[in-house]
């Protein structure tokens, strides 16, 4: 859907990989959003997910990740991994195209 702010999205995933939950869990501006690695901790085991997806939109139109998304990915990773939960993919949707960090190496 159209989005004029930034919106962080999280899907949890059981252990064959299929969808538990899917939460929009951070809403920020138009070119940021603030991202708290300790709630999607917690939101994971909340929800008992193996795995997850991030999902985030750019509404600049523009799907590259910037260094922000780059290093608040790491971190997310980082944290997840510590609690034994694996991260899938970090997607940005920019109007009809979107960016994988899976794809592109960055995860």
């Amino acid at each position: 859907r159209d989005k004029t702010r930034e919106i962080f999205m999280v899907i949890y995933l059981n252990g064959r990989n299929q969808i538990l939950q899917m939460e929009e869990l951070f809403e920020g501006t138009l070119t940021t959003s603030a991202v708290y690695p300790r709630e999607v901790v917690k939101r994971a085991l909340d929800h008992a997910a193996a795995a997850l997806v991030f999902v985030h939109n750019h509404p600049s139109g523009n799907p590259k990740p910037s260094q922000d998304d780059i290093t608040i990915t790491k971190k997310l990773k980082e944290a997840a991994e510590a609690i034994d939960v694996s991260v899938h993919d970090h997607l940005i949707i920019a109007g009809n195209e979107v960016y994988s960090f899976a794809d592109n190496g960055l995860i």
